[in-house]
C-alpha cells in the first residue's frame, strides 16, 4: 500500500479537531445540565456516590466523541483506501474500497468506541470520586466543594468554567497541590506552582507577593488562578485526546481497509508487507526509534525492544506506554512482481 504522508496528516488535522471539540463539548454538556442545589445537598449529607450520580457522566453524555470517532474510522479509511491502486489479472488498474459496513470493521468500531467511552466515564467517576472523599474529610464547605468540581458560571458566556471535573488524575493532583499551597501559604508549594507550564501567567505577580509576604493568596484569588488553570488543563488533554484517538482510528482503517482487499482476493497476503515509520518528535520514544524501519509481513506483529508485540502504531489493546503520545505510522507495500510471476506461472501450469 503506498504511504502519502501527507494525506494522513491532512485527514489527522482535519478529524483531531473534530474530537478534541467532541470531549470539549462533553464535559460542557454535563456541566451545563448540573443542578447545583441537588449537587450540594447530596454533598451536605456526604453521599458521593448519589452527588458523582446526579453528574450524568454516562455513555449518552459521551456520544458526540462516540460519533467523532466513528466518522474518522469512516471517512478516513475510504479516503485512505482510495489511494491503494493494484494492477488486476488483465493488467488494469484496480481501485481499493473500504466497506464501512463489513461486519468485522463495525465490530472494531464499536468495540473501540465502546472501550473508549466506558475507559473516561469510569476514569472521570474514579477521579471524582476521590477528590470529593478528600473534602469531605478535610471538611470543605459543600458549595464551594461543588464549584471547584463543576466551575463558576462566567458573567460574560454564562457558562460554568474553572472546574476540574474532566481532567486527568495526573492534573487533578496538580490542581490539588497547587490549591493547598495558595490556600494555606506554602512558599516551596506556590513557587511548584509558577513552575506549571499550564498556569495563566497574568496572575504570576500575585502569587510572587503572596511568595513574598509569606502569606496566602485571597480565597478569590485562589479561585481565579485554579479555574485558569483547570481550563487550560482541560483544553491540553482535549488536545492529547483529540490527536492520540484519531491517529488510533486512522491507523484501524488504514489496516482494516488493507485486510478488506485481501479478504476481497484483489491483493494475496503473500504480497504484502508493512513497515514501521517513526515520525520526529520533540520527546522520541527510544524504543520506537530503534523499530524505524522494521519490516514484517502483513499478519505478523511487530516486535518492541521491550518485547511487546504491536499489530501496527496505534492498534486496538496495545499498552499505553506504547500508544499515548505516538506518531508512529505503519507503510504497507505491495509486491506486485511477485504476484505477476506467480500468476504468469500459473496460467503456464493451465
Amino acid at each position: 500500500m503506498a504511504t502519502n504522508r501527507s494525506q494522513f496528516e491532512q485527514l489527522l488535522d482535519r478529524y483531531s479537531a473534530e474530537v478534541r471539540q467532541a470531549f470539549l463539548q462533553a464535559y460542557d454538556g454535563i456541566r451545563s445540565r448540573i443542578v447545583l442545589k441537588a449537587l450540594v445537598e447530596a454533598l451536605e449529607r456526604g453521599n458521593v456516590e448519589l452527588a458523582i450520580e446526579l453528574l450524568g457522566i454516562d455513555r449518552a453524555a459521551f456520544s458526540g466523541l462516540d460519533l467523532a470517532v466513528a466518522n474518522t474510522f469512516n471517512n478516513g479509511g475510504m479516503v485512505l483506501a482510495s489511494e491503494l491502486i493494484v494492477p488486476g489479472p488483465a493488467g488494469n488498474r484496480v481501485a481499493m474500497t473500504f466497506g464501512v459496513r463489513n461486519l468485522v470493521a463495525e465490530a472494531m468500531l464499536r468495540n473501540y468506541a465502546a472501550n473508549l467511552v466506558t475507559r473516561e466515564t469510569e476514569q472521570t467517576k474514579a477521579l471524582l470520586r476521590t477528590a470529593l472523599s478528600e473534602g469531605l474529610s478535610r471538611g470543605d464547605n459543600p458549595t464551594r466543594t461543588a464549584l471547584d468540581m463543576v466551575g463558576r458560571q462566567s458573567r460574560v458566556t454564562g457558562k460554568r468554567e474553572g472546574g476540574y471535573i474532566g481532567l486527568s488524575g495526573p492534573q487533578e493532583r496538580t490542581h490539588a497541590k497547587a490549591r493547598s499551597a495558595l490556600i494555606s501559604g506554602d512558599v516551596e508549594g506556590m513557587r511548584d506552582y509558577l513552575q506549571l507550564k499550564q498556569r495563566d501567567k497574568r496572575f504570576d505577580r500575585a502569587v510572587i507577593k503572596a511568595i513574598e509576604a509569606g502569606k496566602p493568596l485571597a480565597r478569590a484569588d485562589v479561585d481565579r488562578v485554579l479555574g485558569r488553570l483547570n481550563d487550560r488543563q482541560l483544553k491540553y488533554r482535549a488536545d492529547v485526546i483529540g490527536l492520540n484517538e484519531t491517529f488510533n482510528a486512522l491507523s484501524m482503517a488504514k489496516d482494516e481497509g488493507l485486510r478488506q482487499a485481501i479478504e476481497s482476493g484483489k491483493v494475496d497476503v503473500r504480497d504484502v508487507n508493512k513497515t514501521w515509520r517513526h515520525t520526529s518528535q520533540e520527546r522520541p520514544r527510544m524504543q520506537h526509534v530503534a523499530m524505524n524501519r522494521q519490516t514484517v509481513a502483513f499478519d505478523q506483529p511487530f516486535t518492541a525492544p521491550d518485547g511487546t508485540l504491536i499489530p501496527y502504531p496505534h492498534a486496538p489493546g496495545i499498552p499505553a506506554r506504547h500508544s499515548i503520545g505516538c506518531k508512529c505510522i505503519v507503510s504497507y507495500d505491495i509486491d506486485f512482481t511477485a504476484a505477476l510471476i506467480r500468476r504468469r506461472v500459473l496460467q503456464g501450469l493451465q
